[in-house]
């Protein structure tokens, strides 16, 4: 692929035989007959910006440590442009990724046995990396519609807090699995909600960029009475960055003093050509996600006609941001995982969605970022599954 090509779409430009020579995750973890939409990757060559920094770093020798703030530079630039919200680098701080970054954030914030509240159908490792540090996973459920429940989160911060313990929130903004893009009512009342109860409000961001019109993403931070709270965010989904890691904690205004004690080694762990990739692509890589996002909302177009086509039973309520799609299957009785089924029979790989807590049985996880035609032929041998 020529890496130099105009911006369009980039879902576009590589073909089965060229994605199947990758070697990460989603193209490796099943066999060759088995078609894969289900890790966060996109299949899409890197945008020029990022090949071109990289290529330049590889042939000069620059793969030292990380250093300067040039991350949070960038990423200031682009949420100032995307966004109308200033990120200011003096409160900010590299870490390895944004998952690594909220178990760092919830070091400083809560202790073992506190509470961190989550708002399911919710990305698996949330659970894991709270668990994993001792806290409780308190579950304040997304409603019918996918959307954020004031009257639910202010139960849950009620008991998280009972007995005097710390609580911290973990916003997933876009969400991630349903692709809801919260609205600035939404936040603001989470926020107010937070405050009333003293819950820290962690921010995962990650997929920010990928928020097409007419919906508009709201950055947490930028809300009054947010203040308390961090943020997270990264390149790496908008750009397919995953294997390059590197992303950006950023505090609120009251939690600055909190971010100042993340320890020294944490900022050890991003990879120096991460921060560059990363710094391009928010810097330089406008154009090309401009074209990503176009593509994307083709698919999610796509996605819901093909199911309608296909498989009329599957509920599927196309996403706000992200490149997810989550399906409702609870009508095609496969029992409560059906990405098991269509792997068996239809040897197309999904996210099952039994991981994702409360709401997900009978679901499984879509990913669209890809070709039009390997969309369509994932559809197929779905229906043909069943």
């Amino acid at each position: 692929m020529n890496p130099e090509a105009p911006p369009g779409n980039p879902l576009t430009r590589l073909t089965p035989a060229e994605l199947r020579r990758r070697t990460s995750a989603k193209w490796r973890a099943y066999p060759e007959d088995v078609l894969p939409v289900w890790v966060a990757e996109m299949d899409v060559p890197l945008a020029e910006p990022v090949s071109r920094v990289l290529t330049e770093a590889i042939a000069l020798g620059d793969t030292g440590y990380a250093a300067g703030t040039g991350y949070a530079e960038a990423l200031g630039g682009f949420s100032a442009k995307r966004w109308n919200w200033e990120v200011e680098p003096a409160r900010t701080a590299l870490v390895a990724d944004v998952m690594q970054g909220m178990v760092e954030l919830l070091k400083l914030v809560t202790r073992p046995g506190d509470a961190v509240v989550v708002s399911p159908p919710l990305y698996p490792p949330v659970y894991w990396f709270a668990r994993n540090l001792g806290r409780t996973v308190v579950e304040a459920p997304l409603d019918g519609a996918g959307r954020l429940d004031p009257a639910v989160l202010e139960d849950a911060f009620r008991g998280a807090v009972a007995g005097g313990r710390s609580a911290a929130y973990l916003l997933c903004s876009p969400h991630n699995p349903t692709g809801t893009v919260h609205t600035a009512a939404e936040l603001a009342a989470l926020a107010g909600l937070a405050d009333a109860y003293g819950v820290r409000v962690i921010a995962d961001e990650i997929h920010a960029p990928l928020v097409p019109p007419p919906a508009e993403h709201v950055p947490y931070l930028s809300l009054p009475g947010a203040q308390q709270g961090f943020a997270l965010l990264s390149a790496s989904k908008a750009w397919n960055l995953a294997g390059l890691k590197a992303a950006v904690a950023v505090a609120g205004t009251e939690a600055a003093e909190d971010l100042a004690r993340l320890p020294e080694e944490v900022g050890h762990g991003p990879s120096h050509l991460g921060v560059m990739a990363h710094s391009a692509a928010f810097a330089e890589g406008g154009a090309w996600l401009d074209g990503l996002l176009a593509g994307l909302d083709e698919n999610r177009g796509l996605l819901a006609s093909l199911l309608a086509e296909q498989l009329p039973q599957v509920r599927y309520r196309q996403p706000e941001g992200t490149y997810l799609g989550w399906l409702d299957c609870r009508e095609l009785g496969l029992g409560p995982d059906p990405a098991a089924v269509f792997l068996e029979r239809g040897r197309v790989a999904l996210t099952a969605g039994t991981d994702f807590g409360t709401g997900g049985a009978g679901h499984a996880r879509l990913n669209l970022a890809t070709s039009p035609a390997l969309l369509t032929e994932a559809v197929r041998r779905m229906a043909a599954a069943v």
